[in-house]
C-alpha cells in the first residue's frame, strides 16, 4: 500500500511541481531522481542530463546558476547574492544590487559543505573539495580545495591517485562488475567487506 502512495506522489510531484515537502519527506529521493525533479522545476537557469544532486544542497538563487551534463552536486552551497547590500542601504542610503552567476560546465562534482561564491565558473571534467570556499574560476580538468580554494592537483592525477589506492581492496573486481557508483544488489556485500579490511573483528580499538 505505502509502496502505491509513494509512486502516486512521486509522480504527481515531477508531473506539477507541487508537494515538493511531501515527496522529499515520503520518497526520500536519491541524487539523481532529484537532480530530474529539480531540473525541471527548481527554477534553475539551465540544467543538463544525468544530474546528481543530493536533498542537502543549498542553492540561494537558481535562476543565476547554470548547470552542465553529468555534474554531481553534494550537500553544498551555491551563492548567487551578497545580502550585505541591505546593510549598505539601511547604514548609509545607497540601492546597490550585488549578484553573480554560478556555471558549472560538464562533468563536476562540487563536494560535501563545500561553498560556491557569485561570478564563478566551474569548469568541464573537475572537482571541489569538501568544505571548500570557491571564490574564484576553477580551471577545467583541476581539483580545488581548502578556505579559498586553491589549487591541489589535476583531475588525472586525482583518477590515479584513487586507482592506485584500489588496486589493495580485495573488493575492487565487484566494484568494476556492478552497475553505475550504487548497486543495491552488491552494497551489502561491500559494506562487509570494507568493514572487515579496516577494522578485522574488532570492535574498539
Amino acid at each position: 500500500m505505502m509502496g502505491w502512495i509513494r509512486r502516486a506522489v512521486m509522480q504527481y510531484a515531477h508531473r506539477t511541481g507541487r508537494a515538493r515537502g511531501l515527496y522529499k519527506k515520503m520518497c526520500n529521493p536519491a541524487g539523481l531522481e532529484w537532480g530530474e525533479y529539480l531540473a525541471r522545476w527548481g527554477g534553475f537557469h539551465s540544467v543538463g542530463t544525468n544530474v546528481y544532486i543530493n536533498q542537502g544542497c543549498n542553492v540561494t538563487d537558481p535562476s543565476l546558476v547554470r548547470i552542465g551534463n553529468s555534474v554531481g552536486l553534494s550537500d553544498c552551497t551555491l551563492i548567487g547574492h551578497d545580502g550585505v547590500v541591505l546593510l549598505i542601504e539601511h547604514r548609509f542610503g545607497k540601492h546597490l544590487d550585488s549578484v553573480g552567476f554560478i556555471d558549472i560546465k560538464d562533468n563536476c562534482f562540487i563536494g560535501h559543505g563545500a561553498i560556491v561564491m557569485p561570478r564563478v565558473t566551474i569548469g568541464p571534467d573537475s572537482v571541489v573539495a569538501a568544505g571548500a570556499v570557491v571564490t574564484k574560476d576553477v580551471p577545467p580538468g583541476t581539483v580545488y580545495g581548502g578556505n579559498p580554494a586553491a589549487f591541489i592537483c589535476t583531475t588525472d592525477a586525482l583518477i590515479k591517485r584513487v586507482e592506485a589506492r584500489c588496486e589493495a581492496y580485495p573488493w575492487i573486481d565487484i566494484v568494476k562488475q556492478r552497475k553505475g557508483a550504487f548497486d543495491p544488489q552488491v552494497e551489502p556485500m561491500l559494506m562487509a567487506q570494507r568493514r572487515q579490511y579496516f577494522f578485522g573483528d574488532s570492535d574498539n580499538g
